[in-house]
Parts: C-alpha cells; sequence; structure tokens
C-alpha cells in the first residue's frame, strides 16, 4: 500500500463532473490498483476514488487514473508532504461471529423468505473490497446483494451502500438491488437504508433453525 500526503487538487470525469480544490489530503494507492483520496474528516469515506480495473499514470505533478468505462481521476500535485509504501501482505479477512455465519448459511438455504423464485449465486461474493454476504437473483432475474448482521446498524448500510455502488459499474450485473438483513436493525439504519433504496429484512433466528417458541398454545 501507497501512502501520500499531498497538497493536491482532484477533477474527477465520467458519468458526471466532479472537482475537488487544492488542499492537504491522503492519497491512498492500494495493491489492488484501487486510487483513494481522503481529506482529514468525514469519516472513513474517500472524498473521492477509482475502484480496480483501473490505471494510474504518473508525470511529475500529475496523477491520471483511468478505467475501462473512460472514467478519470486527475490528481494536480503542488506539494509532496510524504511517501510511503508499506508490504501489508495477505490479509485474512473478516472473521465473522458465529451467529452471522450461520444466518448466512441459513438464508443461502432459505431465500424462498425473500420472495418466491429467489435463486442463490454465490456465498462471499468477491468483490475489490470485501466479499458479499450473499449474491441471489430475483424472480424477474435481478442480482440482489445481501449484507447479513446480528444487528444491523448504520456502519452496515454504509458497507452494503459501498458494495452497490461498485457492482453497480459492472455492466454485467448492473441493475443491484440491495438487502440489509439482521435480527435487529436500528431506527437510524432503516431510514439511512430507505433512502438509499436498500430493503430491510428482520430475521428470525430460531424460525431459521427449525426452533419453536417454547411457552405458546400453538
Amino acid at each position: 500500500m501507497r501512502l501520500v500526503i499531498a497538497r493536491c487538487s482532484v477533477d474527477y470525469g465520467g458519468r458526471l463532473t466532479a472537482h475537488l480544490p487544492e488542499a492537504l489530503r491522503l492519497l491512498i494507492v492500494k495493491a489492488d490498483g484501487s486510487v483513494l483520496v481522503h481529506s482529514d474528516g468525514g469519516s472513513y469515506k474517500p472524498l473521492n476514488w477509482m475502484s480496480p480495473p483501473c490505471r494510474l499514470s504518473e508525470e511529475p505533478g500529475k496523477w491520471t487514473v483511468a478505467n475501462k468505462a473512460g472514467e478519470t481521476l486527475t490528481i494536480t500535485i503542488y506539494e509532496t508532504v510524504s511517501d510511503t509504501s508499506v508490504d501489508l501482505g495477505v490479509d485474512p479477512g473478516l472473521v465473522k461471529d458465529g451467529v452471522e455465519a450461520h444466518l448466512q448459511a441459513l438464508l443461502a438455504g432459505q431465500l424462498h423468505l425473500l420472495g418466491d423464485g429467489w435463486r442463490l449465486i454465490r456465498r462471499e461474493y468477491p468483490t475489490p473490497i470485501g466479499p458479499v454476504d450473499i449474491m441471489c437473483r430475483d424472480s424477474d432475474g435481478t442480482h440482489v446483494a445481501i449484507e447479513i448482521k446480528r444487528r444491523g446498524e448504520i456502519d452496515g448500510v454504509e458497507q452494503l451502500t459501498r458494495y452497490l455502488d461498485l457492482l453497480n459499474r459492472d455492466p454485467l450485473l448492473a441493475p443491484v438491488h440491495g438487502i440489509f438483513a439482521a435480527q435487529e436493525i436500528k431506527p437510524q439504519a432503516r431510514v439511512l437504508a430507505a433512502d438509499r433504496g436498500i430493503r430491510c429484512v428482520t430475521l428470525n433466528y430460531d424460525t431459521m433453525r427449525g426452533i419453536e417458541p417454547e411457552n405458546t398454545l400453538f
């Protein structure tokens, strides 16, 4: 991973245009080829980025990042404060806790809970920024990416949003819809999901395991 702290401006050209005026920023070039532009605020989200596959061309005072779709990210560098590279090695990936892993396996085998005629494509569907818990098709053949949590919070919605943004850039997959599934979903997460067109589904772990509730007459 390469980390560059530089005073720069950034221009994006593609489906729309965007400009970041000159400021001191962190530029990240990852081993998978992605390039991200960060400020010191705004939480963990980059101000702009280019996902792989893309190509970085460098010349004095200027980086140009281009992808197969013809989108470009032009970074004009006025001053470089720091430029370091570190080999992070192979990442073992996120290890889900037992409940989340079991929920994923259960839902993959019970897609009828989401609708009739749904078909599984793959669990742990790979993307350059991490695996999607479940990728499937609904009855209309539309791709659906599912993110599963034990407790659904805003961070989980943000995670699924990043997956959807990347997946919808692939013309072979788009349009890709999203489902945020959890045993419990916080109200704030539901509001954010609705705003981003993501469907929320509450999962009953015991029912999915075939365990009947106790102390009931029926």
